[in-house]
């Protein structure tokens, strides 16, 4: 297209859009690549200026080196080869008067061929030149390690393809998606944590390690981490791990009778600030409820991160660590985790049971609210030494004992677990006390007597009150297994410390772990909100049915009230007629008054208690009916009051927004797919190092 039609193009754009068309689709009718600022800023210059807005003009300064300045600047390069451009500037200057800079006089000697001779290689008779230091140049061997194990392929092959990816990324060259595959994965080798970090590099050590004369800039590289985000390349490249770090760490089989191998989950939240309310978890290291993501990290014995998942911040541990190991199975097809060990985080007794059912075996710890003193255990065993310090005393011992585990959503059945109780003798802990014990040790003078009781006379000489019992701290690790061997289930469950928070605090976080990548968010139910609103919920639906049982319970009484009401009336009436029909016989028989009154207060006793049980049955009916209008009033002001908390929980109910993890679950997978590359290229170092002082130890020098 040419500058006329090119001008004609815009004029058709600029009228379609006077006319209330969009400037997309004014753009589209007339062919014309613009973006939106500058089809409005077109359109306003247009209204201002008229048509000579349409034409394309010159920009940028105006040309000074031309004419005689160009052919003077050329003489004098030419007599002065070895001049530098700031030598030609300021003769410019001091000839002509013109302030032009150095690049653009550079510019114009490399035109005209009469460039400053390069230094070094291109004098065969000067001196040697310095060899040139380059930045970075000590990362190389991550790039090494990085082919040698096959990673780079294995993501390359992960990328997303078909109809999902963005046609700019599906359309892209192999060289630059491996480039821009590589500028992600070394950002954290080169001191940066995120993409908008690349807006501020200068360095080469970057581009040294993408095969780039420059590093890649940081717009190009985040519309590739957003493409393939998009396309679902999170989840190819988070099995891809899988199977990478399975097929890098693997080990031999287990030989019979021996354990299996041991792997390490873990739940790590890295907190996210913003304006929005997303779910929200303990941080543990700040120890706050925070707004943040939550990350699943599986760990095996020698502390490699074989496996990571992003999820939301209010997900618990106990909630996504089963379908966490099954994805891990699946994508590694062959490896099974048999033995894992958790933190008390895990400790409950459903999830356990889940685990069990799995055919999974768990070591995990007890919580202390979960039993008191050595009394909660059975079976327990003769304590062995676990620990000594330097001068060889104890301090802590171990046995095995027997641990039984309530499941509260299945009532009556438990859980057995097997038990290695650690006695920590260097941390004594206050005796439980039984609450069956008595209450004379109360009083703060119970443990006085004689003269040093009587303390409010003068002359008391106060003594200190007893210490309290104590006993060495248990620490109670516990597990699934039938059997155990206690001393290698500590040191199994105690090598968390080194193989998984070592390695997240040594690695993974140095590298960046708990930066956050993407923000795009969708508004969801507000689940804090739903938990609360569900509980308030049971608890209506639990008064509303003691309310209705009430009601039911009082109308039953009252029926029954009356019901026992008018038998005790009529059996009064009848009890009366046969006590005054056998007065009036006796009187008619001539029995003396004095004897007639007492028969006939002995009749009326009969009555009475003949319709004693009546009046009992009675009775009971009034106090069932008050009874059942208590708790009917009650359980209706109960309601009242649940439904006032659930209208003011709706009433200040705040919009929840998920954020799309799918940007920070590819950056994760590739901030431990470098995690990795270090560890396995310190471990062949470390390997040829030995071997190297192996050999040197076995040579023998001449005399």
């Amino acid at each position: 297209m040419d500058r006329e039609e090119r001008c004609a193009a815009k004029a058709q754009m600029v009228a379609q859009m006077q006319t209330g068309q969009s400037w997309q689709e004014a753009a589209t009718r007339a062919g014309v690549q613009t973006s939106r600022t500058a089809a409005y800023r077109l359109l306003q210059r247009v209204r201002i200026e008229g048509a000579i807005a349409l034409r394309d003009q010159r920009h940028g300064h105006p040309v000074k080196l031309r004419g005689p300045v160009r052919e003077w600047l050329a003489e004098f390069c030419r007599a002065a080869p070895e001049s530098t451009g700031r030598t030609a500037q300021a003769a410019l200057f001091e000839r002509f008067g013109l302030e032009v800079s150095v690049s653009q006089i550079n510019r114009l000697r490399a035109a005209l061929g009469v460039r400053r001779p390069a230094r070094g290689r291109n004098q065969p008779n000067g001196p040697p030149s310095e060899p040139t230091w380059h930045e970075g140049a000590g990362s190389l061997l991550l790039l090494a390690a990085a082919q040698e194990t096959g990673v780079i392929a294995a993501l390359e092959q992960a990328l997303p393809t078909g109809e999902r990816v963005a046609p700019r990324l599906a359309h892209t060259t192999p060289v630059t998606r491996r480039q821009s595959l590589l500028t992600l994965l070394f950002l954290g080798a080169v001191g940066l944590r995120r993409t908008w970090d690349l807006r501020g590099y200068t360095g080469d050590a970057l581009a040294l390690l993408t095969g780039r004369r420059r590093a890649s800039g940081f717009w190009h590289t985040e519309r590739f981490l957003s493409q393939v985000a998009r396309a679902g390349g999170d989840e190819a490249l988070t099995d891809a791990l899988a199977k990478w770090t399975a097929t890098l760490w693997s080990v031999k089989p287990q030989e019979p009778g021996q354990p299996p191998r041991a792997m390490y989950v873990d739940g790590h939240k890295k907190p996210v600030y913003t304006d929005h309310l997303i779910p929200r978890g303990l941080v543990g290291r700040t120890g706050k409820v925070l707004g943040c993501r939550a990350l699943l990290l599986l760990h095996d014995a020698q502390g490699h991160p074989l496996f990571a998942t992003t999820q939301r911040g209010d997900l618990h541990l106990t909630k996504g660590a089963p379908a966490f190991l099954e994805r891990f199975e699946q994508a590694t097809g062959s490896t099974k985790v048999a033995r894992l060990i958790i933190d008390r985080e895990g400790m409950a007794a459903e999830f356990l049971a889940a685990l069990v059912a799995q055919e999974r075996t768990v070591v995990t710890i007890l919580r202390s609210n979960q039993y008191q003193g050595l009394s909660s255990f059975t079976e327990v065993g003769a304590f062995v030494p676990l620990c000594q310090d330097r001068d060889g005393v104890v301090t802590r011992e171990v046995a095995c004992a027997r641990f039984v585990l309530p499941l509260p959503d299945h009532p009556g059945q438990t859980l057995p677990l097997a038990v290695a109780l650690i006695r920590d003798l260097r941390r004594p802990v206050p005796v439980v006390r039984k609450p069956t014990e008595g209450s004379a040790s109360e009083r703060w003078d119970a443990d006085l007597d004689g003269p040093s009781w009587i303390w409010w006379k003068t002359g008391w000489v106060a003594t200190p009150t007893p210490a309290v019992p104590t006993e060495p701290k248990l620490i109670p690790i516990v597990t699934t297994a039938a059997s155990l061997d206690p001393v290698e289930l500590v040191q199994v469950y105690t090598h968390r410390w080194p193989a998984q928070e070592n390695s997240l605090r040594d690695f993974l976080v140095s590298l960046g772990l708990e930066t956050n990548h993407g923000y795009a968010q969708r508004q969801v139910e507000n689940s804090e909100v739903a938990k609360s609103r569900a509980v308030l919920e049971r608890k209506l639906a639990k008064v509303q049915r003691q309310a209705q049982a009430a009601r039911e319970r009082r109308k039953r009484a009252e029926a029954r009230f009356r019901q026992v009401e008018q038998q005790l009336k009529a059996k009064r009436v009848e009890a009366t007629r046969a006590l005054t029909e056998r007065l009036q016989v006796w009187e008619q028989q001539g029995v003396g008054p004095y004897t007639l009154r007492e028969r006939r207060e002995a009749g009326q006793r009969g009555v009475e208690a003949e319709l004693a049980k009546y009046q009992e049955r009675k009775r009971q009916a009034g106090d069932t009916i008050r009874a059942a209008f208590a708790t009917c009033e009650r359980a209706c002001q109960q309601e009242r009051d649940l439904l006032r908390q659930l209208e003011d929980l709706a009433a200040s109910e705040r919009t929840m927004y998920e954020l799309d993890h799918a940007k920070d679950q590819v950056m994760t997978v590739l901030k431990l797919v470098l995690a990795n590359v270090v560890m396995w290229a310190w471990l062949m170092s470390k390997i040829c190092l030995q071997g190297r002082s192996r050999m040197t130890s076995h040579c023998t020098l001449p005399v």
